[in-house]
C-alpha cells in the first residue's frame, strides 16, 4: 500500500516557514539528491495557502510528474483546471488513494494539513530535513493545538551543509500497545 509521507524542510526551532510564508533560509546541499526524492512519489497533497505560494512564485503551482491535490474550502476546481480541488472528506478521499497502485503520496507543506491528515490516521512517516536556522517564530511544524504524534527513528543522515535529515515512521496507538 502507499504511504503518506510528510517530508518538509524546518528550522532548528521548528518552523517550516517564516512569519510571511518566506522559506529564503531553507539552504540547498550538494549532496542532497533532489531528483531521487522527488522520483519517489507521484501525488502531491498540499494546503489552501502553501499552494497559493506555489502559484505566486510565478510557477503553475504544480510539479512536473505528479497529480496535485489542493485540500481548500474556497478555491474553485474551475480555476484551476492542472490540480484537483478537494474540498471535503479528506479520509475518504485518501484512502482510496493509498489503496491505488502507484509511488508513495508527499503532503508537502501546511502543518495545519498535517495535523488534520496526522490527526485522523491518514499519515505514515515524518521526514523532516532540519536546517542549521533558528527563525524565532513563523509557521511551525505542527501547529497547536494538536495530540501528541509517537514516532519512531527509521533513518538519519547529516549532510556537510549542517541540514540534517531524520525520518519517523508514526506509531498508531495499536502498535503501541502491542509492544
Amino acid at each position: 500500500m502507499r504511504r503518506i509521507r510528510y517530508a518538509v524542510a524546518a528550522s532548528l526551532d521548528g518552523y517550516i516557514a517564516g512569519p510571511n510564508g518566506e522559506a529564503d533560509w531553507i539552504i540547498m546541499d550538494p549532496d542532497i539528491d533532489f531528483g531521487a526524492i522527488f522520483n519517489q512519489f507521484d501525488t502531491l497533497l498540499v494546503g489552501r495557502r502553501t499552494f497559493e505560494g506555489m502559484a505566486g512564485s510565478g510557477g503553475d503551482a504544480s510539479m512536473p510528474g505528479m497529480k496535485t491535490i489542493v485540500f481548500s474550502r474556497t478555491l474553485k476546481q474551475t480555476d484551476y483546471p492542472d490540480v484537483t480541488i478537494a474540498r471535503d472528506e479528506p479520509e475518504a478521499i485518501l484512502e482510496d488513494l493509498k489503496s491505488q497502485p502507484g509511488k508513495d503520496i508527499w503532503l508537502f507543506g501546511g502543518g495545519t494539513l498535517f495535523r488534520s491528515l496526522a490527526g485522523a490516521g491518514l499519515v505514515d512517516t515524518v521526514e523532516v530535513a532540519v536546517i542549521p536556522t533558528l527563525l524565532g517564530g513563523g509557521i511551525p511544524l505542527q501547529p497547536v493545538p494538536a495530540d501528541p504524534i509517537k514516532l519512531t527513528l527509521t533513518a538519519h543522515r547529516v549532510y556537510g551543509t549542517g541540514i540534517v535529515s531524520l525520518e519517523y515512521s508514526i506509531v498508531r496507538p495499536a502498535q503501541a500497545h502491542s509492544t
